[in-house]
């Protein structure tokens, strides 16, 4: 069963035609507001380009496409937790890949119509940062049936700690 339902995005966008699109749902305004400026001035070139613009960048060229380091993936903008290593997976597409978000309301979704096709945009939900796409069905054997395909530089990995602190001795 998908994520996706009819209230959100609407059967057409993975290949099944609903008599009416899905109504356009009120968004809540992101919670980091920054005006171009700000953002320029914080964020790399690339990054500005990928997260601000939604741009793209080069297939197996980022820094997560192929890592398998236990974390958890943030927003490279705002810091918010958007993904953990416990949902990645090698699709082998390029760019790292998750079967869902670390949790509802981390992400955003926007109907995207460039470049003459139908796909759904993820954008994070806190700063309204372009992250990548999300696709259904194709068959990778997901829980979700799904691919969201997140662009490296929109991600920071915040790697899990592997040492256990121990508990302090107690005198007897």
């Amino acid at each position: 069963m998908s994520i996706f339902g009819n209230n959100i995005l609407g059967n057409s966008i993975f290949g099944h035609k609903a008599a009416d699109p899905a109504p356009e749902v009120p968004e809540s305004e992101p919670g980091v507001q920054k005006s171009d400026a700000e953002w320029r001035q914080e964020l790399t070139p690339e990054e500005y380009h990928v997260l601000r613009q939604a741009g793209t960048e080069r297939p197996y060229t980022g820094e997560y496409w192929d890592t398998h380091t236990a974390g958890v993936y943030q927003c490279r903008a705002c810091g918010r937790e958007l993904f953990t290593s416990n949902e990645k997976f090698d699709s082998h597409c390029g760019w790292p890949s998750f079967w869902a978000p670390l949790a509802d309301g981390t992400v955003r979704y926007i109907h995207d119509r460039t470049l003459g096709m139908e796909r759904v945009e993820v954008r994070c939900a806190t700063c309204d940062s372009h992250l990548g796409h999300v696709f259904d069905g194709e068959g990778y054997g997901t829980p979700t049936d799904q691919r969201y395909c997140i662009n490296s530089v929109s991600l920071k990995l915040v790697p899990r700690e592997d040492a256990q602190v121990s508990a302090p001795e107690t005198d007897a």
